[in-house]
């Protein structure tokens, strides 16, 4: 499932091993081989940083190994032990250290996973309808103990699709998403740890919604007390300070990544991300740039 290249690491405890390091070019298929080349063809008509809104990322992110999967469409996650790919329809769990497929999870009416986020040893994951209107959004959950994909909570009339969601202290985060012209109405809600309760909705900077390309954020995580946002397509990240008053996120900084957009998350492994290149249909290992 994964392709042969030079390993990184060995053994128990492993962070990187069984994973293509990105000094050499793993030997793709033929069709994987096309849709990189097809990606980077587009490079030259569509900008990989955040330029269009007057935006300019400094180093943040680089790659340092990736494992190729068929899944990786929407976006990763990952613990110490195992790597999760996922697809709009299936995730799919690969063991850390041998790159391994162990199993696939998905659900008779499983329409449009989107970010996962792992707590607890339970991978949670955003779900919705989209492209249909009017929009419906719920949170689908993995248990390990039976790896089965169910319905974690279902939103009453949700404010757009939900994109991502992450849960920190007593409460979630969860990202609404429109697109086009209406992408302004993309929205960050937070709920009670029950979700019996909505404490707060606060919206993007418009520096960052007229980045989007009509677009929205397609993945998010708290890191330290800002969260890390990424695009949907281009290689950037926008940390987002929450402000104590107002109803409007605070643009910290840009930086650079090796994610041509969509679903993020921590890596606890290396203290780095893990996400995607959804052209190749690779998960990608980022450390932060030296000094970061």
């Amino acid at each position: 499932m994964f392709t042969a290249g030079c390993k990184i690491g060995s053994g128990a405890g492993c962070a990187l091993p069984g994973m293509v390091a990105m000094k050499r070019l793993p030997a793709h298929h033929t069709a994987s081989v096309w849709r990189c080349r097809a990606a980077v063809a587009l490079l030259s008509i569509w900008p990989v940083d955040a330029v269009a809104a007057g935006i300019t990322p400094r180093d943040g992110y680089t790659a340092v190994a990736a494992l190729s999967s068929p899944h990786a469409v929407q976006a990763a996650a990952a613990d110490r032990d195992t790597v999760y790919a996922i697809s709009s329809t299936v995730v799919a769990r690969y063991d850390r250290c041998t790159a391994r497929l162990l199993d696939v999870a998905t659900g008779p009416d499983t329409r449009h996973l989107n970010s996962g986020f792992l707590h607890d040893g339970r991978l949670y994951l955003a779900h919705s309808n989209y492209p249909e209107s009017p929009p419906e959004s719920d949170i689908r959950m993995i248990d390990p103990a039976t790896g089965r994909l169910e319905v974690f909570h279902r939103f009453t009339d949700p404010p757009g699709s939900l994109v991502w969601c992450v849960k920190r202290e007593e409460a979630w985060w969860c990202c609404f998403a429109h697109y086009g012209a209406e992408n302004h109405r993309t929205m960050l809600v937070q709920y009670s740890e029950g979700f019996d309760r909505e404490i707060r909705r606060v919206r993007f900077p418009a520096k960052v919604v007229a980045d989007w390309d009509g677009m929205s954020g397609s993945g998010g995580l708290w890191m330290g007390d800002t969260l890390l946002v990424s695009h949907h397509h281009h290689r950037v990240l926008y940390r987002l300070a929450v402000p104590r008053d107002g109803e409007e996120l605070e643009l910290v900084e840009a930086l650079h990544c090796p994610f041509p957009g969509q679903g993020i998350a921590a890596d606890p492994a290396t203290g780095g991300l893990v996400g995607i290149d959804r052209a190749c249909r690779r998960v990608l290992f980022a450390r932060p740039v030296k000094g970061e």
